[in-house]
C-alpha cells in the first residue's frame, strides 16, 4: 500500500497550491451542476477522509467490518462547509490526506482482504476500500480544476 500512500501524497502537495490560489470569494462561488462550489467539494472531501478513516482502521482491527452508509447530503447540511472558511477547509483536507496516507502505508498486508460492508452495498476488500477512497478524491478534484483523472495508475 506504499505505492498508493506515496500517490496519495503526491496528489495532496500538487493540489493544495493550487486550491490556495482561489480566493475566499472564488471557492463560495457554484462550478458544479447542482450548485456546489470548491468549498463544497472539498468540505466532502474532508468528510469523506474522515469517514474513511474510521473504515480504515476498523477493517484493520476486526475480522470483518460492518458500516454504514454515507449521508452525502446530510452531512454537507449538518457541517454547512460553505460557511466555513477556504483557508481553514485546505489545511484539514491536506493534512488529514497526509495522515490518511501515513495510515494507508501501515495497513497490514494481513489485513487488506478484509471484508467492508458499507450500507447495504456489496462486501468489498479493504485494499479495495483504501484505492476506491483514492480514486473518489482525484475524480473531485479534477471537477474542481485542481488535478487530472489521469494521474490515477
Amino acid at each position: 500500500m506504499k505505492d498508493l500512500s506515496a500517490d496519495l501524497l503526491r496528489v495532496v502537495e500538487t493540489a493544495e497550491p493550487r486550491l490556495r490560489a482561489f480566493s475566499e470569494l472564488e471557492s463560495a462561488k457554484p462550478v458544479l451542476t447542482g450548485g456546489w462550489s470548491r468549498k463544497q467539494v472539498v468540505g466532502h472531501l474532508i468528510d469523506s477522509a474522515s469517514n474513511n478513516h474510521q473504515r480504515f482502521v476498523r477493517a484493520a482491527l476486526q475480522p470483518s467490518l460492518d458500516f454504514p452508509t454515507y449521508d452525502q447530503v446530510g452531512n454537507a447540511r449538518v457541517q454547512v462547509f460553505q460557511e466555513a472558511g477556504w483557508s481553514l477547509l485546505i489545511s484539514l483536507w491536506a493534512d488529514y490526506n497526509r495522515y490518511l496516507a501515513h495510515v494507508i502505508a501501515h495497513l497490514p498486508e494481513s489485513k487488506l482482504n478484509t471484508v467492508c460492508r458499507i450500507g447495504s452495498g456489496s462486501p468489498v476488500t479493504l485494499e479495495f476500500l483504501a484505492r476506491d477512497y483514492f480514486r473518489h478524491l482525484v475524480h473531485h478534484l479534477a471537477q474542481i480544476g485542481v488535478t487530472e483523472d489521469r494521474v490515477i495508475g
